[in-house]
């Protein structure tokens, strides 16, 4: 017993480790999962995967349109074409690659890393939201099922490119 310590008291407990999607996320994927090492053709490629893997061309339940759903006010942040051409691949595709450069622009300014989880988080619940720490579950799970994705791309290029 230390000096001051009170013996009536009971032993403290040690609180176990606290196991969220992202800490799981990462143990789980064993990989890197920093934009460095994903490049981003990869991430998009999982967000579109995500988002709209069969390609339909018509609204989703909020509007979203395209290959990465976009609402129509992401859409006119990046592009002045109007918002129904966001069903032509190219231009969605413009759009994504711009929308991708501008969070990971804004992760950096909050002090964030622009991992594919952060990216994939603010691309689906928004910006301020994963910035904030206000992301709610389904936004964690969508990230981390993002991240898995390029993880699991990035796993098969090296089994590709091994001797």
């Amino acid at each position: 017993m230390t000096p001051g310590q009170d013996d009536t008291a009971p032993p403290r407990k040690k609180k176990p480790p606290r196991w969220g999607l992202r800490t799981l996320g990462f143990l789980v994927l064993g990989v890197s999962t920093t934009a460095a090492a994903a490049d981003r053709a990869q991430v998009l490629r999982a967000i579109h995967q995500v988002e709209n893997p069969t390609d339909r061309t018509q609204p989703g339940p909020r509007g979203e349109l395209g290959a990465y759903q976009f609402r129509r006010s992401t859409w006119k942040m990046h592009s002045s074409e109007p918002f129904s051409r966001a069903n032509e691949r190219a231009l969605a595709d413009d759009v994504a690659a711009k929308h991708y450069d501008w969070i990971c622009r804004g992760l950096l300014a909050a002090g964030m890393e622009p991992s594919v989880y952060n990216i994939a988080l603010a691309w689906n619940c928004g910006l301020q939201a994963a910035t904030t720490q206000r992301a709610p579950r389904s936004s964690h799970r969508y990230a981390l099922r993002v991240a898995n994705l390029v993880a699991e791309a990035e796993r098969r290029t090296r089994l590709v490119l091994m001797p």
